[in-house]
């Protein structure tokens, strides 16, 4: 599939266009960025390793009849992917207290949230993606409420394929978020899925295996996306 024009590039993944208008390429980066732009950094790998890491989980969920916008795999950091007409919302569930939560509602850190909760933020750097309800989702017209219903449907069942998935390779899915699309008048998974969007912990020593790794400076951050996919069974190439 031939890469065109630049559609798109985000803080840590690019958009191309292809021959095909209803397909793009979504390639991923090195670049990592945290606190909106104020920290950012270049990790050797981190683009693949993530590339990987999404398409395992996104095949996972397609197998078991999520629509998502992913396409296949194209190389070590690309993958061909649906254009999608994107929700401007994010949705996050929670399976234990961590990051935000924490912070707003003054609960400690590893709490089990039981039921998980749904929380849903505007797509708005300016802003710093703000917390957001479904009244304000519908007064200001970024999704119906039909819409708004499948999105958390979906974010739910997301969340019971996936926590017995990590569950089994002796992780805890602390939280994740995702992202929505139209592609042909169906609501569909876009973005990605990787430990860039999620928070994953080591089952047994609870041990950040994610992304807060480099907001907090401990170090080791694609070795430890690396273990995520070795104990997924995710294999990944000796080099980008």
């Amino acid at each position: 599939m031939h890469k065109g024009e630049p559609v798109y590039s985000g803080k840590a993944k690019s958009l191309y266009a292809t021959d095909d208008p209803r397909l793009m390429v979504m390639e991923f980066r090195d670049d990592t960025s945290a606190f909106d732009g104020q920290k950012v950094a270049r990790l050797a790998r981190k683009g693949m390793v993530n590339n990987y890491l999404n398409a395992f989980l996104m095949e996972r969920l397609a197998a078991a009849g999520i629509p998502t916008h992913f396409v296949r795999r194209l190389s070590a950091t690309r993958s061909l992917v649906k254009r999608l007409a994107m929700v401007p919302l994010e949705c996050v569930v929670r399976n234990r207290a961590a990051g935000s939560l924490c912070r707003r509602l003054g609960v400690e850190e590893g709490r089990v949230l039981s039921p998980p909760t749904f929380e849903l933020f505007l797509k708005n750097d300016a802003l710093h993606d703000p917390l957001v309800n479904e009244y304000h989702a519908v007064t200001f017209g970024w999704a119906d409420r039909p819409t708004l219903a499948r999105m958390v449907e979906q974010s739910f069942r997301v969340n019971e394929l996936l926590s017995p998935l990590f569950a089994d390779a002796g992780l805890v899915l602390v939280d994740f978020k995702l992202e929505f699309g139209w592609a042909d008048g169906e609501l569909v998974l876009g973005d990605e899925l990787s430990p860039d969007g999620c928070r994953i912990w080591d089952a047994a020593s609870g041990e950040k295996l994610d992304k807060d790794r480099f907001r907090k400076d401990l170090g080791r951050v694609v070795e430890s996306y690396e273990e995520i996919a070795a104990r997924l069974g995710v294999p990944l190439p000796a080099s980008p």
